[in-house]
């Protein structure tokens, strides 16, 4: 990835994380309203929906906009926004983004919570899909396998299991890109394959 598209993956993730952190500073009811309105934009393009403008649009730096269609970048925050209030959906005391919790630790969690006792988890079906997921092309197929996986998270048990989501706009702006969407899979098959000690010792350098 070039310096330029490393540094508009920076400002995509602050932004990504200012918004989510703006939807906790609004009233209780009022949050519930805008993450409703957010949930209403899945299965659509950036845009489509008059409703959503404020929230996704107020405040984005102008560089983020595209001159015919949706940019990278608008893509990347609205995948991630709608994707977040799907995610949120019945939790109102907790946020469900969580820093360090990527994808690739996330759906290992997942896996290892849907194997029966005393089956591997590389066993679960929950590979299957992800790996759909991550040999997606386009950015709307990408959108339809992710958003599957975000509801396999939100209905894991006891608890929705949680993901970064400014970490997951960053890796969804590079994995557009023809020389960054190797990377991306990389990475989350580093953090879906990586040991318990490895994740921790991640965790401590990340804090």
């Amino acid at each position: 990835m070039s310096e330029k598209n490393e540094s508009r993956t920076q400002a995509i993730r602050g932004y990504v994380d200012g918004k989510i952190q703006w939807l906790w500073g609004l009233p209780e009811n009022q949050r519930r309203a805008e993450l409703a309105k957010l949930r209403r934009g899945i299965g659509h393009a950036p845009g489509e929906l008059p409703d959503l403008w404020g929230g996704l649009l107020q405040g984005m730096p102008a560089s983020f906009y595209g001159t015919n269609g949706p940019s990278h970048e608008e893509w990347t925050v609205y995948l991630a926004l709608t994707l977040y209030a799907l995610h949120q959906q019945s939790n109102d005391t907790v946020c469900v983004s969580q820093p360090g919790c990527t994808l690739g630790r996330a759906v290992r969690r997942l896996a290892e919570q849907t194997v029966a006792s005393g089956q591997d988890w590389t066993e679960s079906s929950i590979l299957r899909r992800f790996n759909a997921l991550a040999t997606a092309e386009e950015i709307t197929e990408i959108s339809h396998h992710l958003r599957g996986m975000i509801q396999l998270l939100r209905a894991a048990k006891p608890d929705s299991i949680p993901l970064d989501y400014p970490q997951l706009a960053g890796d969804l702006y590079q994995y557009q890109f023809v020389d960054g969407a190797p990377n991306v899979r990389l990475r989350w098959g580093r953090d879906l394959y990586a040991s318990p000690t490895e994740k921790t010792k991640e965790n401590e350098k990340e804090n």
